[in-house]
Protein backbone atom coordinates (compact mmCIF):
# COMPACT_ATOMS: atom_id res chain seq x y z
CA UNK A 1 0.00 0.00 0.00
CA UNK A 2 0.99 3.41 -0.38
CA UNK A 3 0.62 6.16 2.04
CA UNK A 4 1.55 9.98 2.80
CA UNK A 5 3.80 10.45 6.16
CA UNK A 6 4.75 14.50 6.74
CA UNK A 7 4.67 14.91 2.93
CA UNK A 8 6.51 11.89 1.58
CA UNK A 9 5.16 9.18 -0.13
CA UNK A 10 6.53 5.30 1.23
CA UNK A 11 5.50 2.38 0.63
CA UNK A 12 4.29 -0.20 2.82
CA UNK A 13 3.35 -3.54 3.11
CA UNK A 14 -0.29 -4.36 4.50
CA UNK A 15 -1.88 -2.48 6.97
CA UNK A 16 -0.77 -1.19 9.89
CA UNK A 17 -1.77 0.93 13.07
CA UNK A 18 -0.56 3.92 14.16
CA UNK A 19 1.63 2.68 16.98
CA UNK A 20 2.95 -0.36 14.61
CA UNK A 21 3.93 3.25 11.52
CA UNK A 22 5.51 5.10 14.63
CA UNK A 23 7.51 2.10 16.38
CA UNK A 24 8.66 0.61 12.95
CA UNK A 25 9.92 4.76 12.15
CA UNK A 26 11.69 4.78 15.63
CA UNK A 27 9.29 7.38 16.90
CA UNK A 28 7.95 6.46 20.78
CA UNK A 29 4.74 7.16 20.45
CA UNK A 30 4.26 9.66 23.72
CA UNK A 31 6.67 11.98 22.37
CA UNK A 32 4.73 13.24 19.25
CA UNK A 33 1.13 14.04 18.12
CA UNK A 34 -0.23 12.33 14.93
CA UNK A 35 -2.79 12.77 12.59
CA UNK A 36 -4.43 10.52 10.37
CA UNK A 37 -6.74 12.42 6.73
CA UNK A 38 -6.82 15.58 8.94
CA UNK A 39 -7.76 14.20 12.35
CA UNK A 40 -5.97 14.10 15.28
CA UNK A 41 -5.55 10.25 16.74
CA UNK A 42 -5.61 9.98 20.49
CA UNK A 43 -3.00 8.16 22.28
CA UNK A 44 -5.33 5.84 23.47
CA UNK A 45 -6.42 4.55 19.78
CA UNK A 46 -3.26 4.48 18.14
CA UNK A 47 -2.70 0.34 18.92
CA UNK A 48 -6.09 -0.06 17.11
CA UNK A 49 -6.40 2.75 14.93
CA UNK A 50 -5.94 1.49 11.03
CA UNK A 51 -3.91 2.80 8.45
CA UNK A 52 -5.32 2.36 4.77
CA UNK A 53 -3.90 2.80 1.07
CA UNK A 54 -3.72 6.28 0.46
CA UNK A 55 -3.86 7.89 4.18
CA UNK A 56 -1.96 10.46 5.24
CA UNK A 57 -0.23 10.81 8.25
CA UNK A 58 1.42 13.55 9.71
CA UNK A 59 3.39 13.23 12.78
CA UNK A 60 4.43 15.73 14.95
CA UNK A 61 6.90 16.02 17.91
CA UNK A 62 6.69 17.70 20.67
CA UNK A 63 9.91 20.39 21.54
CA UNK A 64 10.25 21.59 25.23
CA UNK A 65 12.20 24.37 25.47
CA UNK A 66 12.80 27.93 27.25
Amino acid sequence: MEIQVNGEKKDWDGPVTVLALLEALGIHHATVAVERNLRIVLRDEMAREMIHDGDTIEIIRMVGGG
